[in-house]
């Protein structure tokens, strides 16, 4: 451990007990504990964005236990080791905010965005009522609104809530549709329903939809999945089919789920055509968007990724994706008032008083099945309070952007690389091609030794540790690469280096 991080000789050997608020007079020590793990921090933050630092310092599991002291014990540490322990987590921590990191959806490290997690953290209040949360339950009211208001007119005037990732949005606007088409359930359980119900979704969406359907009692079998054409898109004459199929069964179709970006191609399915079907059908439309909801800022990409967003009943959207807020931050909206409420509703009474001093409308904790809820907002509003709305749109254009220059510059290197489909998000999917595979014909064979060449080169990428590139199979395709592009660090000497990179680790395989 360097010089940098020792505390004064007054203060390395004290333990928490000599802080606040254990130790009243404790304020110098706690000053200098807290100061000192601040700068650690901010020693980070400069060299994860330093472009000649590594994207991670790798090891294997058995090797990395000997390289932490992962003990708990019985008598806790000084101060000094504190800061020592800090220090080591982070050195071995995977740098998510760094510019060679295109690995997962959610990538960078907004500043604005990590402030207000720091503030957040010091708070540390519930957000089920207004009486412990005030100035946060205004905010998410205000934040909520204003998506809403992007989303669509119809949404305005409609209800909102943040929830912990967007699998749980999902499950939110699930039982939301099962409440309104069969209020009875919340008392009456499966008696209340004389029929099996069936949900819609996409084979390329989230998994947690299927997990929707297991978890409230449909049983898998019953979330039907409707083939996807070959960017990954629902096709909609196949949701139909298949819901006249299972209404001749005797089944009751009640819910749809449509993806606006899906994980691995980020594709869109088409919301209109899906929306008729619905209306033609009386089923609920749920739009998926965690991924893709970024989008609906920009006035050039939002359509026709989104056209007929406003025809949904309720639409999922991940801030902490495309729009870069700090992990976890995760909204579902619904366009009936209300009905979050009327579902979820527990009416506990040492909590949600009706006679309490101010107006108990602003409670939210009844309107969700949690009772704690993570203060999820504040990070959110002053990043948007930074950007502004104008920023927003701006940072979807600049990763599309980007997204269309590292798609121009696979296809002047045809040699190299093999473009599998044009992208409509920043998921650039791709095939890397060593020089042995470079003069054979693309057939199967050829696209499964390009499935081989994957986890090498993604492991060549781990130990170098200079860069981090996601990889997987796709319905009858092997594996192939997927790039994303969410990060605003990101340059195109960036996309530059991450193609050069892959090149020289994988040339020879």
């Amino acid at each position: 451990m360097t010089e940098k991080y020792q505390l004064s000789a007054s203060t390395a050997n004290l333990k928490y007990t000599d802080i606040l608020p254990h130790d009243a007079n404790g304020m110098p020590a706690t000053r200098e504990f807290l100061l000192k793990v601040v700068e650690i921090l901010i020693d980070y933050i400069k060299e994860e964005n330093d472009r000649s630092s590594k994207v991670l310092d790798f090891h294997h599991p058995e090797k990395m236990k000997t390289l932490l002291d992962l003990d708990v014990p019985d008598q806790g540490v000084s101060l000094q080791q504190l800061v020592k322990d800090c220090a080591v987590t982070l050195k071995y921590q995977v740098r998510t905010g760094h510019p060679h990191f295109f690995n997962q959806l959610s990538c960078g490290l907004d500043l604005v965005s990590m402030a207000g997690e720091w503030l957040t953290a010091t708070a540390n209040t519930n957000m089920f009522t207004y009486e412990i949360a005030p100035v946060f339950i205004l905010m998410e009211t205000v934040v909520m609104e204003k998506m809403r208001e992007i989303i669509g007119e119809p949404f305005k005037n409609g209800d909102s809530i943040l929830a912990p990732g967007g699998s749980i949005s999902n499950l939110y606007a699930f039982l939301a549709a099962r409440h309104r088409m069969f209020p009875g359930y919340k008392e009456k359980g499966l008696h209340s329903i004389k029929g099996q119900l069936v949900m819609f979704t996409s084979e390329q969406c989230h998994y947690s939809v299927k997990s929707c359907a297991a978890v409230c009692g449909l049983g898998t079998d019953n979330c039907v999945c409707v083939p996807s054409d070959r960017r990954g898109r629902m096709i909609a004459s196949e949701l139909e089919r298949l819901v006249i199929e299972r209404k001749s069964k005797g089944h009751i179709p009640f819910f749809v789920n449509c993806t606006s970006g899906t994980t691995v191609q980020g594709a869109f399915d088409p919301i209109e055509e899906i929306a008729d079907i619905c209306q033609k059908y009386k089923m609920w439309l749920h739009i998926d968007a965690a991924w893709g909801g970024g989008l609906l800022f920009s006035r050039k990409y939002r359509h026709p990724r989104f056209s007929g967003v406003e025809r949904a009943d309720s639409v999922t959207w991940n801030p902490h994706k495309l729009m870069g807020t700090l992990l976890q931050c995760s909204t579902v909206h619904f366009k009936e008032y209300g009905l979050l409420l009327s579902c979820n509703q527990m009416s506990a009474d040492y909590l949600f008083m009706q006679d309490k001093l101010y107006d108990v409308q602003y409670d939210t904790g009844d309107k969700v099945i949690q009772c704690g809820r993570h203060n999820d907002i504040f990070k959110l509003w002053l990043q948007w309070r930074a950007k502004g709305t104008d920023g927003f749109e701006a940072h979807m254009d600049r990763l599309m952007e980007l997204t269309e220059y590292m798609v121009k510059r696979i296809k002047s290197m045809p040699d190299k690389f093999f473009l599998l489909m044009e992208p409509e998000c920043v998921n650039v999917c791709f095939w890397y091609v060593p020089t042995r595979l470079r003069n054979q014909s693309k057939n199967n064979v050829w696209e499964q030794e390009l499935g081989k060449i994957c986890p090498i080169l993604k492991g060549r990428m781990m130990t170098a540790g200079t860069l981090m590139v996601g990889y997987q199979p796709l319905d009858d395709r092997p594996n192939f690469f997927r790039n994303i592009i969410s990060s605003a660090a990101v340059t195109e000497s960036d996309v530059d280096f991450l193609l050069a990179e892959m090149d020289r680790l994988g040339h020879d395989l």
